[in-house]
């Protein structure tokens, strides 16, 4: 990719700004088999998922996806830019982080029939060491037949592609010590089921030569989403049954699919909150997160 499509202008950066406050709705049903796939790729051994019973934190993520025609995906393995999301011209995209709020008196269903509005909240141009970065914040709301469900705010940044000369960021070592830890082997049978779950096209998480060779990764890299996921899963497996309040999350530095990753938690003396963080094999930070528990 040539350098003047990785940089952005005065009226490129106005055009961007002209998607703020466009909106998109997307009708859904709470289905039990992807809720069952999504068990048995996160090897789980949870019961049949039948209709009525609440929805595990964060498992949302398995409805209202996208749905572009094969002519419009671009070379990304993503829709091609210009529709719900603002046409950003740089070529990597990541799915930095979130913050999500569930109502605990209205909880997602099995069989719900439900809705997701979305809204582009805002459009900031920042630039970095490495270039420019651009960062759009989505705001959904989840709604089932008995009203709002849940809030999410979720952030994505676009940046230029790497270069041999950009300074690489210093690492951040993960504490240790937690009272909750769980290793996870990514292999790519993990992140294919996954993609393929979440109808997620893009070729970072599968493609090994795309992702080494255009976008310059050592590996192929494990989903955020994914990565958040396992993190609520883990609170789920050490206190069974419990429900899930708020959550919030944010990537810190990418996973890839070459070696196992910690997931780690800390719950609060109160037993209200819990601290949680995914570290990479060598000990660097690479998420880090907030539950609060209802």
């Amino acid at each position: 990719m040539s350098d003047e499509n990785q940089t952005l202008n005065a009226t490129t950066v106005t055009h961007l700004h002209s998607w703020i406050g466009r909106t998109e709705t997307i009708l859904d049903g709470i289905a039990p088999a992807p809720l069952r796939a999504l068990a048995a790729t996160l090897d789980r051994e949870d019961p049949e998922p039948v209709v009525g019973a609440p929805l595990p934190a964060l498992w949302h993520w398995l409805f209202f996806l996208p749905s572009a025609r094969q002519s419009e995906i671009g070379p990304d393995g993503h829709a091609k830019r210009g529709g719900f999301l603002p046409p950003v011209p740089l070529p990597r995209r990541m799915w930095a982080g979130g913050r999500l709020r569930w109502k605990e008196e209205n909880p997602l269903l099995v069989g719900d029939a439900a809705q997701r509005i979305s809204k582009i909240a805002s459009v900031v141009h920042k630039t970095g060491r490495s270039g420019d970065l651009l960062f759009v914040l989505v705001q959904h709301e989840i709604h089932n037949q008995r009203g709002l469900a849940l809030t999410e705010e979720h952030d994505i940044v676009y940046r230029a592609a790497a270069r041999p000369t950009d300074p690489t960021p210093a690492p951040i070592a993960a504490e240790r010590g937690a009272a909750w830890r769980r290793e996870v082997v990514p292999d790519a049978v993990l992140l294919f089921r996954y993609s393929a779950l979440t109808f997620n096209g893009h070729r970072i998480h599968y493609d090994r030569g795309y992702v080494t060779e255009v976008e310059g990764y050592p590996g192929l890299i494990v989903h955020g989403p994914l990565i958040a996921t396992l993190l609520l899963d883990l609170v789920r497996r050490q206190l069974p049954g419990v429900r899930i309040q708020s959550f919030e999350f944010r990537a810190v530095r990418p996973t890839f699919d070459l070696h196992s990753f910690q997931l780690n938690g800390e719950p609060s003396a109160d037993g209200k909150t819990v601290r949680l963080w995914a570290q990479d094999h060598e000990g660097w930070l690479t998420m880090q997160g907030s539950a609060t528990l209802a």
